[in-house]
């Protein structure tokens, strides 16, 4: 058994750090939500009441914030969901490549390249549009479990 059969695959984030438990019960309208392992916005909770085995349950209706499908769930409202991590940030936008990959201005100077641009029609032709007419365009980019999109756009005036 030498050193070089063994290879393991290291990761910077653990992933368990994504998402956080909440009682199901305490989840609301417009929280966040993992079904199917996707990172949801809960659209509607409706409870049930206790049955005879006693648990009552949370029905969540949620959209996929990346995809825009529509999930649904029924939990016991005692029991533990994950909630996503979700973060947004602004960015400067420098450039839009051919291959439809943005380049964006981090707030310490740095460059993120490896974004691509959204595939919401309305934002994307506002970006396109914006970018061409030499506007000073910030674009704010959601980012849970490890999954980033561009979700919105402002005008910051021109260059």
């Amino acid at each position: 058994m030498s050193d070089e059969e063994h290879h393991f695959e290291s990761k910077a984030d653990a992933g368990a750090s994504k998402t956080y438990p909440q009682q199901a019960g305490t989840i609301r309208k417009n929280g966040y939500i993992v079904i199917k392992n996707r990172p949801c916005k809960v659209v509607e909770v409706s409870t049930s009441k206790t049955g005879k085995h006693g648990h009552a349950k949370c029905h969540f209706v949620a959209i996929d914030i990346f995809t825009g499908k529509k999930l649904e769930d029924i939990v016991p409202s005692s029991h533990n969901c994950d909630v996503p991590h979700v973060n947004r940030t602004e960015y400067q936008l420098i450039d839009i490549s051919e291959d439809g990959f943005v380049s964006l201005l981090t707030e310490n100077g740095n460059t993120k390249d490896d974004l691509k641009l959204p595939t919401d029609d309305n934002l994307l032709s506002q970006i396109k549009d914006g970018f061409g007419e030499g506007k000073d365009l910030v674009v704010t980019v959601m980012s849970a479990m490890g999954e980033e999109q561009i979700c919105a756009l402002k005008d910051v005036g021109p260059k």
